[in-house]
């Protein structure tokens, strides 16, 4: 027996770019559509909505039930609000507006397993299959096929971005834009020249030390990012599609449904 492998991991290490999509909705039938729909992630959410453990050890459920992976981006707080997701399967965790090279080797130290950090060892969780795995390969194992995104949303940690790209254990750098233009005093002036330039940096540094790179994008940008260097991607939102969809039915009846939803994962303002 092993553990789980993740699907993000394969695609990309076959030189392919994974495809994701963000839920702010609670409900794990959110998580199963997605799946089914094809995409290779989904990604909840414990920053921005109020999703409780057990909802999102649900959706984890229901997206691995069709092979899909999910990615929690988890609160920031205590080592358990970190492993946590790791342990009701998750296969990706992300933390959001990381600040420094310091606060990376925390976080290596708090979610991975020996020889790269000394993250709280149990195996009896469901990402590892309930005490059925051994011990020696459930470390090794996680270590492998579970990744640790941290996301850079603010100008502090460029300083050290080099160095913490460099971190064993950590895997993908994942840019923000729309925080890095709010910390910026541009809010969502998305062609600031300042946006495009750390874009690049970012997907540049993470090849330079092997790493992977991330961000949210729109449709119509997938294909210039993946030339940029950009491997895992997430487009959309369920609560985007939701409105956009009730709204165009409510127009058909000739109602003011105003303009249609916008935001950092509309795929508009990238």
């Amino acid at each position: 027996m092993t553990i789980r492998p993740s699907r993000v991991l394969q695609k990309i290490r076959a030189g392919g770019i994974a495809s994701c999509t963000k839920l702010n909705l609670a409900d794990p039938r959110a998580a199963e559509i997605a799946a089914m729909c094809g995409f290779d992630c989904v990604w909840t959410d414990m920053e921005h909505v109020p999703n409780s453990i057990h909802d999102v050890e649900n959706q984890v459920r229901a997206a691995k039930a069709h092979g899909v992976d999910t990615l929690v981006r988890v609160r920031r707080g205590s080592y358990s609000d970190l492993i946590l997701p790791f342990e009701m399967d998750a296969a990706g965790i992300m933390i959001p507006h990381l600040m420094g090279l310091e606060e990376a080797k925390t976080i290596v130290r708090h979610t991975k397993f020996h020889p790269i950090g000394r993250r709280p060892l149990d195996g009896g969780n469901a990402d590892g299959a309930y005490c059925q795995l051994p011990l020696t390969d459930y470390v090794k194992q996680c270590n492998e096929e579970r990744f640790v995104i941290v996301q850079i949303e603010d100008p502090e940690p460029l300083n050290e971005l080099e160095q913490i790209a460099a971190l064993p254990g950590i895997d993908m750098l994942f840019f923000g834009p729309g925080d890095f233009s709010h910390s910026l005093g541009i809010v969502g002036q998305m062609s600031d020249p300042r946006i495009e330039q750390t874009r690049v940096r970012i997907a540049q540094v993470a090849k330079a030390h092997g790493k992977m790179a991330g961000t949210v994008c729109g449709a119509a940008d997938i294909g210039r990012l993946g030339e940029m260097g950009y491997r895992f991607l997430s487009v959309g939102a369920d609560v985007v599609a939701l409105v956009n969809y009730f709204k165009d039915i409510s127009a058909a009846f000739g109602n003011n449904a105003g303009s249609q939803a916008g935001g950092i994962y509309s795929g508009k303002k990238q």
